[in-house]
């Protein structure tokens, strides 16, 4: 009985939580040198500058390393690559500034003077942000979701492209029996969070705006696979959205695989989340992805 009443919840959910429906606007959202549009998903390639990272910590630590593991990722068919220098793996332990901008700033730097791919910097610090821009990012990452006025003041001071990503608690304390109290779940919770701190970047004069629900960030399996089953309730406040479940540990518990073997999963969740109105995809494994986009995008 209770899943039929949350399922008739969740069916009254735009009007009751999301106010106006919208299509997402698509008209002259560019990042760096790619278009974003309803016919051209992208692809996001994730370098991670960091020792720790849940899956592939140490891989790109070293600066020679990312700028080469970026470049590979831009030849695979990357339409943006993510540089971040903080790991947000449950329980990560979180690094100062120096540090952050020690790590992600000369890799920005690198592959700007050897390609013109469109990079974002993943970062919930405002000076990290400001300097990645300086150096050459063309979009700023969020997953604390510009909730710290420091990060809406830069986004509004560099007018880049922002994606504003919903995180229940922190990556210290996200996975620790994350709970939501909406009546309408964790759809309704993450859509009104989404649309809130949108209005306040919105407000505070950011034009390009991309949401992303937050796939395992703060969230358990169930929390998971209800955003994804209702993507197109996010989809409907009018702004693109990204979905990053690359290797993640909801594909584990449902396949049974170590986080080295969750390739076929990944690319299952992206393609869904795509037939479902997203726009982009956060991935690991650039090039099947690729593979899988390509032939998605024919058939659609």
């Amino acid at each position: 009985m209770q899943t039929h009443q949350n399922a008739a919840l969740l069916r009254r959910l735009p009007r009751k939580a999301l106010g106006r429906l919208q299509k997402p606007d698509f008209k002259k959202f560019r990042i760096g040198r790619v278009t974003l549009g309803p016919s051209r998903p992208l692809i996001t390639g994730i370098v991670n500058v960091t020792p720790d990272s849940f899956s592939d910590g140490g891989i790109a630590f070293k600066k020679a390393d990312a700028v080469r593991r970026a470049l590979q990722m831009e030849e695979e068919g990357a339409d943006i690559i993510d540089i971040g220098g903080q790991s947000s793996r449950p329980a990560s332990t979180p690094v100062s500034l120096k540090e952050e901008l020690k790590r992600v700033i000369p890799v920005i730097e690198a592959v700007r003077k050897k390609s013109n791919v469109a990079i974002s910097i993943d970062t919930v610090k405002p000076e990290v942000a400001r300097r990645a821009v300086e150096a050459g990012a063309d979009a700023i990452n969020d997953i604390g979701g510009f909730t710290d006025p420091g990060m809406v003041e830069v986004a509004a001071l560099c007018q880049k492209p922002v994606v504003v990503m919903h995180m229940k608690g922190t990556p210290q304390t996200m996975q620790k029996n994350p709970r939501y109290k909406n009546v309408l779940g964790v759809v309704g919770e993450v859509a009104g969070f989404l649309k809130k701190r949108c209005g306040v970047l919105k407000k505070s004069g950011v034009k390009k705006i991309i949401v992303d629900p937050g796939i395992g960030f703060g969230k358990t399996l169930r929390h998971n696979l209800e955003l994804l089953k209702n993507l197109d309730r996010l989809c409907a406040l009018g702004f693109p959205v990204m979905v990053g479940a690359s290797r993640k540990s909801m594909i584990g518990e449902i396949t049974g695989t170590p986080v080295t073997d969750r390739l076929g999963g990944s690319i299952a969740v992206h393609l869904w989340a795509l037939a479902n109105g997203a726009a982009i995809i956060r991935v690991h494994d650039v090039a099947p992805h690729r593979h899988a986009l390509d032939i998605f995008t024919r058939l659609r």
